[in-house]
């Protein structure tokens, strides 16, 4: 019924209806579960298109369409699936399984990629008039990697600037952890292991730590602990005198020899001792 009661006005209809009579509702895809419980059509794909699960999804709507199972009532979906064959695949003379019904790039006919994003090449070119339901334009997206290889999508958008998002976003998420080039894989390979004690291997003190320094943000080595001595950290006298005797506590900073010299035994057993023991030296 209408909302207003007058039922001539249009009201807001599912596209895709599930004959439960001949099929239970755990038989679909999550990807048709979603069309389903959002009214949303198929031409209106939640998967980029090209994509394994774009065509899995509309060979799955086709199956159950052909069989009774599910009503369309949208007419662009009802259009691909009666007059297409988009979501099957065909075999060329050279084996090559390609996508029917589906626009294929030719790659020397993308052109030139005249935009840069962290050292990737771009383009975002207009299809020739192509526009979805609503009216926004599509907008072909062209992305080249380091090894010269295109990879293409389509995407919607009333502006190219959906095209630049997602190119930028491809870039980040897949080409850049790829190469070994985004920022998190290059701070773990450059950064040491920051306020884990371990012992020195120099020769000139027992032990050194990495800290960063809360003024420079620059990482530095603290080396600190007689390489002659050696540790009473079980004895309870011992360390009560060395924590009186170096005044620990009193606002050494992190930076300082002294800082990692009285908490020591914190860290005693990542050093090799049996246990750690809290408190100061």
């Amino acid at each position: 019924m209408c909302k207003c009661g007058c039922n001539t006005c249009d009201v807001e209809k599912s596209t895709l209806i599930l004959n439960e009579s001949l099929a239970p509702r755990g038989i679909l895809s999550e990807g048709l579960k979603y069309h389903l419980d959002h009214k949303k059509p198929l031409t209106e794909h939640i998967y980029r298109a090209g994509s394994e699960n774009y065509f899995n999804l509309w060979a799955e709507a086709r199956s159950l369409y052909s069989r009774n199972i599910l009503e369309i009532t949208n007419a662009d979906d009802l259009a691909v699936l009666t007059e297409t064959d988009l979501g099957h695949f065909g075999i060329l003379e050279n084996g090559t399984k390609v996508p029917l019904d589906f626009p294929m790039v030719n790659e020397e006919e993308i052109g030139e990629f005249p935009f840069e994003y962290k050292g990737f090449k771009y383009n975002v070119e207009d299809t020739g008039g192509m526009i979805d339901g609503y009216g926004r334009k599509v907008w072909q997206v062209s992305i080249q990697d380091k090894n010269g290889d295109v990879e293409t999508t389509n995407v919607r958008g009333s502006s190219d600037r959906e095209g630049h998002q997602e190119a930028k976003k491809f870039i980040e998420d897949e080409l850049l952890p790829y190469y070994g080039l985004d920022e998190a894989a290059k701070k773990k390979k450059k950064d040491p292991p920051i306020g884990k004690p371990m012992r020195d291997s120099s020769g000139g003190k027992a032990y050194k730590v990495y800290v960063r320094d809360p003024k420079t943000k620059k990482i530095k080595t603290v080396r600190f602990g007689s390489g002659g001595l050696r540790a009473k950290l079980d004895n309870p006298k011992a360390r009560k005198a060395f924590a009186a005797r170096h005044k620990c506590g009193t606002g050494e900073p992190k930076t300082s020899a002294r800082y990692w010299s009285c908490r020591i035994g914190r860290y005693w057993k990542l050093l090799g001792g049996s246990k750690n023991f809290s408190g100061f030296w």
